[in-house]
């Protein structure tokens, strides 16, 4: 396999819509920029680390075929990430709450957004499925995980955010993201 017009296009999809999210969040976050410069960098270098990790998959695919998916399914993953984050820290942002049983309704709602998103980019990118008549039960197979892994998530962040006392001087916002970084690692 190698490198295409699709791959392209996608891993600039992709990097795009991780570099603005993660562009905004940060700003959102009022994380401190680096010598005073914007974090819009990451419109420009997420995309191309986009299409060099894609090319990675596929050089390293020669010897090990798993890696030709891998580079896609990995550019993916940090965007479904992004879109979790940006639409949690949306919701945050409006409703002005970042703690408590909201936290919870929110985190759930954002998980659910990304892991939609995840499940169209990683089938018809990644895995380039084909229009077949097992549709259904590979839909309901895919719902499975991803229902433990809303639960597994969303529990992991709640726990976080509402038992645990923010520390080192972490604004509710800041440690409401802590929260669903731990809840993605697990």
């Amino acid at each position: 396999m190698k490198f295409s017009k699709k791959d392209f296009i996608y891993s600039i999809i992709t990097g795009l819509t991780t570099g603005i999210i993660a562009w905004k969040v940060f700003g959102y976050l009022q994380i401190s920029e680096f010598r005073n410069i914007s974090f819009a960098w990451l419109i420009i270098l997420v995309p191309i680390l986009w299409i060099v990790g894609v090319n990675l998959g596929y050089f390293l695919g020669k010897w090990f075929s798993f890696f030709n998916q891998f580079g896609k399914f990995s550019a993916i993953g940090f965007t479904n990430a992004a879109v979790d984050f940006g639409i949690l820290n949306s919701l945050i942002a409006h409703f002005g709450i970042a703690s408590g049983i909201w936290f919870s309704v929110f985190k759930g709602i954002s998980f659910i957004f990304a892991i939609i998103h995840s499940y169209f980019w990683n089938k018809y990118w990644s895995f380039e499925a084909a229009e077949s008549g097992a549709r259904g039960k590979e839909f309901l197979k895919f719902m499975t995980v991803a229902v433990a892994a809303l639960f597994n998530n969303v529990g992991t962040a709640s726990f976080v955010v509402n038992f645990i006392t923010p520390f080192f001087g972490y604004t509710p916002e800041i440690w409401a993201n802590i929260g669903a970084v731990a809840g993605s690692a697990t």
